[in-house]
């Protein structure tokens, strides 16, 4: 085993976390208070090549790894947690879909402008009554003139508000129930209108959006990896996209982490530094042994992924664990500092807000936990047989 990161992955990682303290976390905190998307840094990102870091360079990207992606939404997520979303969805959740099932003129028209940050995208399959039970989804596309009349409603959309490219999900087999009758589109932002930006608790810099579709006319060329694939497209893109939130609750662990850290270095109580009691020094022990572990949870997963590995099951424990480990650290972050940490004086508040959702979008854990049963329990049974 070798773990560690090849020249390029380090000057990537470099890069990112150059930009992270430079141009983002001294913002981070008005971003959060204004609820202010920043588009002028998505444009930013775009022209370092971070808005398509694992996109091969023919289209648009910088040309590297999945692994070195990961490794930049780690550093972005520990600067601005809502930056970080907003990559990875655009990223993961948008881009790769369409390089993984698109056609090749679906790749040449879509990718580049996507990489390049020049357009934003963004995964629309959640419903008001398909979240989790995402077959159950009732946007409807009807076949009209050679293309597809599309009519619904999608809920909790990140990048809604601000997204050129939309990969959304309708019914295309309005007789069959479940999964199986679900299509794939690829939609512009004209399709689409904007009803809602949802109010949040945390991720305050990223846009969560609902959007109507009303009767939008799409030709054949938007459909996505042909008619009744589209609950292939959709769980393939969260078999990553998943590798991809485990990152950004990294990301916020270890911002928390460094925080309470060098406030338990200075803060004085008693006559000492407090990271000289031991109950300072148990809980920072936890908090860096739970972040490493959660750290190489999801590297191993994004190996697996560029490796062409099977990762559904890995990238749903590092999911899970990744997102477990910043709900309580942030925390114990919050615990080490005191009253301070309580107040918006220190960003340690915010991360605690931004952590939860990480629990709770691309899969709850309760549904992480399903996947990785459903997993051991096949491997039992296939061991056995």
């Amino acid at each position: 085993m070798d773990f560690s990161l090849s020249p390029e992955q380090r000057e990537i990682q470099s890069l990112a976390r150059d930009i992270a303290d430079s141009e983002i976390a001294p913002h981070a905190s008005t971003w959060d208070r204004e609820h202010r998307f920043p588009l002028e840094l998505i444009a930013r990102l775009g022209a370092l090549g971070l808005m398509g870091v694992c996109v091969p360079e023919e289209y648009g990207g910088a040309g590297s790894d999945f692994l070195s992606y990961i490794l930049v939404l780690e550093e972005l997520s520990r600067a601005d947690a809502g930056v970080g979303v907003t990559v990875a969805v655009h990223t993961s959740a948008a881009t790769l879909p369409i390089l993984a099932f698109g056609t090749e003129e679906q790749k040449q028209r879509f990718v580049p402008a996507l990489a390049r940050g020049e357009t934003i995208g963004a995964f629309a399959l959640t419903e008001p009554e398909a979240g989790s039970d995402a077959g159950s989804l009732r946007t409807a596309a009807v076949p009209e003139g050679g293309g597809w009349r599309i009519t619904g409603s999608k809920q909790w959309i990140t990048n809604g508000s601000h997204a050129g490219t939309i990969l959304l999900f309708a019914r295309t087999d309005q007789s069959t129930a479940g999964p199986r009758g679900v299509s794939a589109f690829i939609l512009d932002n004209e399709h689409v209108q904007v009803t809602r930006e949802e109010e949040k608790l945390g991720l305050n810099s990223s846009s969560t959006a609902d959007l109507r579709i009303e009767g939008a006319l799409v030709g054949r060329d938007r459909l996505l990896h042909g008619e009744r694939k589209g609950f292939v497209v959709a769980m393939a893109t969260l078999d990553g996209g998943r590798i991809g939130i485990a990152a950004q609750a990294v990301g916020i662990a270890q911002a928390a982490y460094e925080a309470a850290r060098e406030y338990a270095l200075e803060r004085r109580q008693f006559g000492k530094r407090i990271s000289d009691f031991q109950a300072i020094q148990f809980k920072l022990a936890d908090m860096a042994t739970e972040i490493d572990a959660a750290r190489l949870l999801t590297y191993r997963a994004a190996w697996l992924k560029d490796a062409g590995l099977p990762h559904t099951a890995e990238g749903a424990k590092a999911k899970l664990f990744a997102s477990e480990t910043a709900r309580r650290q942030t925390g114990e972050a919050i615990q080490i500092m005191g009253g301070v940490g309580y107040t918006k004086e220190f960003p340690l508040e915010r991360y605690y807000r931004d952590a939860k959702v990480t629990e709770i979008y691309e899969g709850t854990s309760e549904v992480q936990r399903i996947v990785i049963a459903r997993s051991i329990l096949a491997h039992a049974e296939r061991a056995s047989a």
